[in-house]
């Protein structure tokens, strides 16, 4: 907390002395942590527009190394804009530098034989993007070498068809991203595997030796050729509201367990777990925190003229939900910003390693909860970690709350993949059974004390609708024909609109669609 504090005294002192700063803290002129909580206003990035829109970097508190944009929400017509200042860049280097030898870490005490020259396989972004960026201020930090090594702005699926090919030859030492990407990638090389070109092999020896030896691994092991039977990472990193759900299947393609981080492209990296790969520990010389409770979050859903009240980090309790806030520190300019997630804290320290600062997990994003009567508040995460849990193969999916009469149900549209023959209502039941697991975990269901959703209600409050082959495809493909953003172009997996629905292909919607009220928002646990 004593870092938190003198850094955000002297982050305010540059937000006082540039136009930008003076505008978002509406004239204040705070000299205490007290004062700037209690004088400057909770932010939003309209806040900061139109100069972040138009990269006006005469109004910001410190010079900009670069600049990223992030999709944000899809109803918004803008690109987002996010500057990143020299001393920010500077800092999130040691941090990322600091979560790479951890991912290659057995324990406290153990330190990775890392060298310069990693080779790393790049799945991340475009340079411009977010996470394009952080592949930037990675390499600046490491000093790895990117594969493929002439990639440029290549499509995705080419550039890992390509950097396969030459980890193939080169070697691959690790590699990071959002989670359900990195299975993607296992996924296509695992396919890849199988067809290589004798013509290539013969031209690359090393290649045709690594091959071999993992065939021999593979059938040693009686299955199919896997990444970890051609490679041994040293290191896998991963973020993302889908992370906990897809990191047992990394694992089980590359034999290496991905270590988890929270991060923003407003924020940077805000958190990320240690060597027990439990919690995640906040960071605390990127960003001040601040955490808007749940009830509060409520209040305000009632009423957004209400500014919701907020803790800081060491006033946080354990098992509590909360919105998180964040100021930049060093020169970054977002201040009292919130970004729209909610975070679960687990305990107030890591009681295991000794480490007294509170532990972590992504919770959900303020806009995707799905609240069914006798059902609960269902979100994202626990949506797709029901299917995942349930093993039925499936390319996408989309959910939202609708009505079939007097009573609400969660409907989950499904695109299964290719040749997969089961029943629209067996795939219900296995999914509703998922779900009644995981309120055993996560307590989603506020109802439970009454009694099972079936019998409250009487009847499963979930229905499956199976879209056509290529649903999700062809909606893609015709967003990107019609000049959208990267970040707009996937139908949302919360509450898509008919338009969306339509576009899916699904079929005549029956049941009438069911906004989430004001008032069921604001109802307390």
């Amino acid at each position: 907390m004593a870092i938190q504090k003198k850094l955000l005294l002297e982050q305010v002192e540059l937000l006082k002395k540039c136009e930008l700063g003076r505008k978002v803290m509406r004239g204040a002129m705070p000299t205490t942590v007290e004062e700037f909580r209690e004088q400057v206003p909770l932010t939003t990035y309209t806040d900061y527009c139109p100069e972040l829109i138009e990269k006006r970097e005469d109004v910001l508190p410190a010079k900009v190394i670069g600049w990223a944009r992030t999709s944000g929400t899809s109803e918004k017509s803008y690109v987002k804009w996010v500057p990143f200042s020299v001393g920010f860049v500077r800092e999130l280097e040691n941090v990322l530098a600091a979560e790479i030898i951890l991912s290659g870490c057995k324990g406290r005490g153990d330190f990775p034989r890392f060298k310069e020259h990693l080779k790393v396989l790049h799945t991340l972004g475009p340079p411009e993007y977010g996470t394009g960026f952080l592949a930037y201020v990675t390499k600046q930090a490491i000093n790895c070498d990117f594969l493929p090594s002439r990639g440029g702005k290549l499509p995705f699926e080419q550039s890992i068809k390509l950097g396969f090919e030459e980890a193939l030859y080169r070697g691959l030492d690790g590699f990071g991203g959002m989670a359900s990407p990195l299975v993607y990638v296992g996924e296509q090389i695992k396919r890849r595997a199988g067809n290589i070109s004798i013509r290539f092999l013969l031209a690359h020896p090393r290649a045709l030796f690594r091959v071999t030896r993992g065939l021999v691994k593979s059938k040693l092991a009686r299955r199919q050729l896997l990444p970890k039977d051609l490679w041994t990472v040293q290191g896998i990193v991963c973020g993302g509201s889908d992370a906990t759900i897809f990191k047992k299947r990394v694992e089980e393609l590359w034999s290496r367990r991905p270590l988890e981080h929270y991060a923003s492209c407003e924020g940077g990296h805000c958190a990320l777990q240690t060597w027990d790969y439990e919690g995640m520990t906040f960071i605390p010389t990127l960003n001040f925190f601040e955490f808007i409770p749940e009830r509060e979050w409520f209040k305000w859903q009632l009423d957004h003229s209400y500014q919701p009240k907020t803790v800081l980090l060491d006033e946080v309790k354990a098992g509590e939900n909360y919105e998180i806030v964040l100021t930049n520190f060093h020169g970054g300019v977002f201040v009292r910003y919130r970004i729209g997630d909610i975070v679960r804290i687990t305990s107030l320290r890591n009681e295991k390693l000794n480490i007294d600062i509170p532990q972590m997990v992504f919770h959900s994003r303020t806009d995707d909860r799905i609240d069914v009567s006798g059902f609960g508040r269902l979100t994202e995460r626990v949506i797709w970690e029901a299917i995942e849990n349930s093993g039925i193969p499936y390319k996408d999916w989309t959910a939202r709350k609708e009505a079939i009469g007097d009573r609400t149900i969660l409907h989950l549209y499904l695109e299964l993949e290719d040749n997969y023959v089961v029943s629209e209502e067996a795939v219900a039941t296995t999914i509703y059974d998922e779900l009644q697991k995981l309120d055993n975990v996560y307590h989603y269901n506020q109802y439970s004390a009454y009694s099972d959703p079936e019998t409250m209600i009487g009847m499963k409050p979930i229905k499956v609708t199976f879209l056509p082959q290529g649903a999700f495809a062809r909606y893609i493909s015709q967003r990107q024909a019609e000049g959208a953003d990267l970040g707009a172009i996937k139908p949302p997996h919360i509450n898509p609109s008919d338009k969306v629905l339509s576009l899916l292909g699904a079929p005549k919607v029956v049941v009438e669609a069911v906004p989430v009220t004001e008032v069921e928002r604001a109802a307390p646990r």
